[in-house]
């Protein structure tokens, strides 16, 4: 069982509001302005606080106040922590039943793949609110109030468990013009254009010509931190990228984009569904993820 602070050390939120907001405006009178109280009374609930702490927060000069190095640091943590309990009182207020669902996704596939199929979701989970917010690496769970995780890579989060979804295919793609003007026919033509990278996947171009079986020295290119941008770019005639062709089927279908090569290549690694192990019994989770089974399972 977790054991709970003591409450000699967890202060009042009306204390940790007043230290909170004179932190971030560096001032006792701005701060008394936004919480709607006196100079004074701002000034009393530091005061309490640092007794109750017993540690200086502020450095008090004249009129003015500054931040010692601990409270500099307790700032920052308390910031975070009066962030999430908002949070979590927005979420409430929104769903009142607690059926709300804190989603990290993937920029291009929720935009692409997840969230043109939420509203079948929803309409089979009226009582189900997600909330979607955009992580591009893994991240610590217990510090974040996410419930779960749409993760590319390897089966692999320290504290997490994984859940299958599907593979994906690359191939090399580029505009129409891009690969009539360089004239490329074969795999090592490649070699002498430009490529587009994706920061998050260093390597990709790499395992591609080892799949191709062509001999290489150094990749160089452009780099990109989402396939979105890498794509345009590639629409744009500024190079060939390596795109899944699950999330980009329209472009190539409609001519946009076309296989520089059409030599698609099974990526090694796979999405997934990520959740903390304390919240994989969670009802709006797992009402989510049973829903994303069966969709990945149409698709497949």
């Amino acid at each position: 069982m977790t054991m709970l602070p003591a409450r000699r050390f967890l202060p009042s939120l009306s204390l940790l509001a007043a230290f909170e907001a004179a932190a971030r405006t560096g001032s006792i009178t701005a701060a008394a302005r936004e919480l709607d109280l006196t100079q004074s009374a701002v000034s009393r609930q530091i005061k309490a606080l640092e007794s109750q702490l017993g540690v200086e927060l502020f450095l008090r000069e004249r009129q003015t106040i500054r931040l010692t190095v601990a409270g500099d640091g307790y700032a920052r943590e308390i910031r975070e922590a009066l962030r999430r309990i908002s949070s979590a009182s927005l979420n409430l207020r929104a769903n009142p039943h607690g059926g709300t669902l804190n989603l990290a996704i993937l920029p291009t596939f929720g935009a692409r793949w997840l969230a043109p199929r939420l509203g079948h979701f929803l309409a089979l989970n009226p009582g189900i609110t997600i909330n979607l917010v955009t992580r591009i690496a893994p991240f610590d769970f217990r510090l974040d109030s996410i419930d779960a995780a749409i993760h590319f890579g390897d089966a692999v989060w320290p504290g997490a468990e994984l859940m299958f979804l599907m593979q994906e295919e690359t191939i090399p793609a580029c505009s129409p013009a891009f690969k009539a003007a360089h004239r490329i026919a074969e795999p090592g033509d490649l070699l002498s254009v430009p490529l587009l990278h994706l920061t998050t996947r260093p390597d990709a171009w790499e395992r591609w010509f080892t799949h191709a079986e062509v001999p290489f020295g150094s990749v160089h290119g452009m780099l990109f931190d989402q396939f979105a941008t890498v794509s345009q770019a590639a629409i744009g005639g500024l190079g060939v990228a390596l795109l899944p062709t699950f999330l980009f089927r329209d472009e190539l279908e409609r001519g946009d984009l076309v296989a520089a090569i059409d030599q698609p290549m099974a990526s090694q690694q796979r999405y997934y569904l990520a959740c903390p192990k304390e919240r994989a019994s969670y009802p709006p989770l797992v009402a989510f993820r049973d829903w994303i089974l069966g969709e990945v399972a149409k698709t497949s």
